[in-house]
């Protein structure tokens, strides 16, 4: 288990960092195995901790399409967080994303994931809104992903960017969205229930 800092603590470390130096990946293999962090084009992020929210809606995510797959004996293999995905293969970018789907086998290394990943799924969090919709947005639509989802429970939104086929749709936590990166996979979000109630 990683160690993790509050939401403020993370926005004001990340503060500080934007006027320090730029950071490698090497940088990052040596830091701490409790140290969660991620490095995009030579910048370093820590991450806060994750809400109970934000896992069950992340092993939600991973569960559905985990039987997806092995039920159909696909090829993909499907990775919650934290899987290193060495996005460019550079020594400047090192990326966790909390959903990563990869169909070639040939970039799967002992580390993590090199190259594009074919699909990811990020869960905002306050701390990691400017990353989720614009630095990561970017840097997976470049780095050649497929599919990019980003999943905002608090606004209700889940935005499907299709890069492959150059669309972008906005639906909420009750819709039912088609993955389109596999053929029959749709994900019914009415099935996720935010919160559940506490046993009296």
């Amino acid at each position: 288990m990683g160690v993790y800092m509050g939401e403020d603590e993370v926005i004001k470390k990340n503060m500080a960092l934007a006027q320090e130096k730029f950071y490698t990946v090497e940088y990052m293999e040596a830091l701490s195995e409790d140290v969660r962090a991620e490095l995009i084009d030579g910048r370093l992020f820590y991450m806060a901790a994750p809400t109970t929210e934000h896992q069950r809606l992340l092993s939600f995510l991973h569960g559905t399409f985990w039987n997806y797959i092995r039920e159909r004996k696909g090829k993909c293999q499907v990775y919650p967080a934290p899987l290193a995905v060495y996005l460019n293969r550079d020594n400047y970018t090192y990326l966790e994303p909390d959903l990563t789907v990869v169909c070639d086998s040939d970039k799967m290394g002992e580390k993590g994931c090199y190259g594009a990943p074919d699909f990811i799924a990020e869960i905002v969090s306050p701390s990691t809104q400017s990353r989720d919709y614009l630095l990561k947005l970017n840097k997976y639509q470049n780095a050649g992903v497929r599919e990019y989802w980003i999943l905002d429970a608090e606004k209700n939104t889940i935005h499907v960017y299709d890069f492959e086929g150059e669309k972008k749709d906005t639906y909420g936590f009750e819709d039912t969205i088609k993955v389109g990166i596999f053929r029959e996979l749709e994900v019914d979000f009415s099935e996720f229930v935010p919160n559940p109630p506490k046993e009296a």
